[in-house]
């Protein structure tokens, strides 16, 4: 019998990204958005993740909530842990979508997550470049926040920290893609969400 200590099993965890263009990197030249730059940073030698962005241009909570009963469950099949990222919204306040459908969609689509033990995680919309879109935005992620609160799920609001931002702001003023952010900007949301109680989420 060996006296050599048995290595310990590495974890099988299963993250996915659900969301609209912002979740894709729409507009950064880099091709990464904030998603890749965070499972970059999300890489340890005792876990072995499988990350899968499933962001989708002009989706709304609608989209996202019936993307996530179609497309996820066959992304988590046979994986250890199942981790949800969800960051939606923007379109909704462009499709007059209500407040209280917004937060219908969200609330189901963690409550949905957490009785079939996926462990869920909310980005805020970020700021857009004009103030009547931003006026909307504000409502809406008091929403998420008060949705996530009730859930004790983490949230991160990509918001206010970034409205008046001066890199942020000038990231959308050269734009390629109206609305998007470039390399810098998309490296922001990346940092709120690596300072945002990530790490502690996924246990790394």
């Amino acid at each position: 019998m060996s006296d050599q200590p048995s290595t310990p099993a590495r974890r099988d965890l299963g993250l996915v990204f659900l969301g609209d263009s912002l979740v894709t990197g729409v507009g950064d030249p880099k091709g990464q958005g904030w998603v890749t730059r965070v499972v970059a940073r999300s890489q340890t030698p005792d876990v072995d993740l499988t990350a899968y962005n499933l962001g989708v241009r002009g989706a709304t909570s609608s989209d996202v909530l019936e993307r996530y009963r179609t497309e996820v469950p066959a992304r988590f099949e046979g994986r250890g842990e199942r981790r949800l990222v969800i960051s939606a919204g923007t379109h909704d306040i462009y499709t007059g979508m209500s407040v209280a459908r917004h937060r219908l969609n969200l609330a189901t689509i963690l409550d949905e997550a957490a009785s079939s033990g996926v462990a869920a995680f909310v980005v805020s919309p970020s700021p857009r470049a004009d103030a009547q879109s931003n006026a909307l935005l504000d409502v809406f992620v008091d929403a998420q926040a008060d949705v996530c609160s009730r859930r004790g799920v983490p949230f991160v609001d990509a918001y206010r920290p970034l409205l008046g931002h001066d890199q942020w702001e000038s990231d959308l003023a050269l734009a390629t893609v109206e609305g998007h952010p470039g390399q810098a900007g998309y490296g922001l949301i990346a940092w709120l969400v690596l300072n945002g109680g990530w790490r502690e989420w996924l246990d790394i």
